[in-house]
Order: C-alpha cells, then sequence, then structure tokens
C-alpha cells in the first residue's frame, strides 16, 4: 500500500517505480488505484502486459468489500495499493475490514509511508499507526523535497523511532528531473515506455538516460523493502548508506 493520506507528496511516483520494478522482477501484478479524480498510476498501466489494474473507491464500505474480494481471486499477484490524497476518513472507518481480510487470506501488509518535510506527514502517520497496527510500515522520503538530512522533523522525531522497533526502514526515494517526471505524467506513459527507443511518444535520449539512472537507484529502494526481492537482510545496506546512495 502506497500511503501517506496527504496530497502532493509523491505517492503516485513511487507507485508507478514500484509497479515498475515488480514486473521487472517478473512478478505479476494487480494495480488497485484509489485515486478516482486522478487515476495517474492506473492510466499508465492499465494496458501494460503483466499488469491487471482497477480504480476503486475506498471512501465508502463497498470499496473496501469489493476490494477484499479482489485480493482473494488473485492469490498469485503481488497487489499495489496506491491510495487518494486525505484517504484518512476511509481508513478509519474502514481500514479492519482489509485488515480482517488479509489475515484470512495469510497475506502481509506492506505500507510506503511517502513523506516530505512537513508535519502533517508525520501526524497522519501517527494515526495509521494505530488504525493499521499489524502492517508493516516503512517511511519513504521523497528526495524531490530535498535531501535526507533535510528531512528533520523526521529524522529526529519519535515517529522513527517507532517506525524502527516495529522492523520498519527509514528510505530516500531518489529525483527524477522534473522534465522527465512531467513527460511520464502528462504522457500518461509507464516507465518502461517511456524507455522505448522504437515509440514516438517516449522520451528523447537525454531524457531516457536520466530515467534510466532514477530506475536504477529506486531498484536498491525496492531491494530493501520488497519481500521477493531475494536478497538476506544482512546484504542490506543500512539505513544511512542507503540514503546516501538512493
Amino acid at each position: 500500500m502506497i500511503g501517506g493520506c496527504k496530497g502532493g507528496v509523491g505517492k503516485s511516483m513511487v507507485g508507478e517505480a514500484l509497479v515498475d520494478d515488480l514486473l521487472q522482477r517478473g512478478l505479476p501484478v494487480l494495480l488497485v488505484e484509489t485515486d478516482i479524480s486522478v487515476p495517474d498510476v492506473w492510466r499508465a498501466y492499465q494496458n501494460v502486459s503483466g499488469v491487471q489494474a482497477l480504480t476503486l473507491d475506498l471512501d465508502e464500505v463497498d470499496g473496501w468489500i469489493v476490494l477484499s474480494t479482489t485480493l482473494s481471486q488473485h492469490p498469485h499477484h503481488v497487489v499495489v495499493i496506491n491510495t487518494a490524497a486525505r484517504n484518512d476518513r476511509g481508513i478509519v472507518a474502514h481500514g479492519p475490514l482489509l485488515t480482517k481480510a488479509l489475515a484470512k487470506l495469510n497475506r502481509p501488509l506492506v505500507t510506503l509511508w511517502v513523506i516530505n518535510r512537513q508535519r502533517d506527514s508525520l501526524e497522519l502517520l501517527e494515526d495509521y499507526l494505530k488504525i493499521m497496527p499489524d502492517a508493516q510500515t516503512h517511511v519513504v522520503r521523497n528526495g524531490h523535497f530535498g535531501p535526507t538530512e533535510k528531512f528533520e522533523l523526521y529524522n529526529t522525531s519519535p515517529h522513527r523511532q517507532r517506525i524502527e522497533a516495529r522492523g520498519g526502514r527509514s528510505l530516500t526515494f531518489p529525483d527524477l528531473a522534473d522534465r522527465v517526471s512531467d513527460a511520464l505524467r502528462l504522457g500518461r506513459l509507464a516507465i518502461s515506455t517511456a524507455l522505448d527507443e522504437q515509440r514516438n511518444d517516449g522520451l528523447d535520449f537525454g531524457g531516457r538516460i536520466e530515467l534510466e539512472r532514477w530506475r536504477e537507484q529506486t531498484r536498491l529502494v525496492f531491494d530493501a523493502i520488497v519481500p521477493m526481492a531475494g536478497r538476506p537482510t544482512a546484504d542490506r545496506p543500512d539505513d544511512e548508506t542507503h540514503a546516501a546512495t538512493a
């Protein structure tokens, strides 16, 4: 689950990168887009091979019921749920429904909580941890808002201590040049599509080089937290080393 409950922190970019990374690992993906007003991730990946995609409104209980049923119908897919801004009310009201469904399906919930440098990202995180205590939650500092050391509110906070005490990780997501991220969003392009040299709607040469660089660095982030990465824990870089490279 790509969370944050706040608009403009970069959840969709993290979601697109995660779907792309899972596909590179050869894993089938079920994409659940819940930002139905601006479904950027769904638009980019709805027709990509290896992805089954749908949109759901999780403001109402019916959406959570459909989500639970859909999970039961796709036991071999890795499910990526891209949440909408201010989805906290839906999670408060109906999140326990998902918890019960996952327990019956014997599926873990891994949350990537994307933050900027503002305080409300952390306040919403604290609320989420109370509602979804069984989720394995990692905090993703979006490098678009500055390098790791600029996230002082989180870095020195009890929120970080609580996340890491629960086995979560504090990671920094790499920034992507604005002209490339804008081209992805405006063109509704999947990352693999944008890198395809044969397509007229892809990126120019320099843009592809920048996107390849960013893709390699996002792989380092996901290597640390994707259970199927196949990398022993002892081989993973510690947070500070990782933050410096990503």
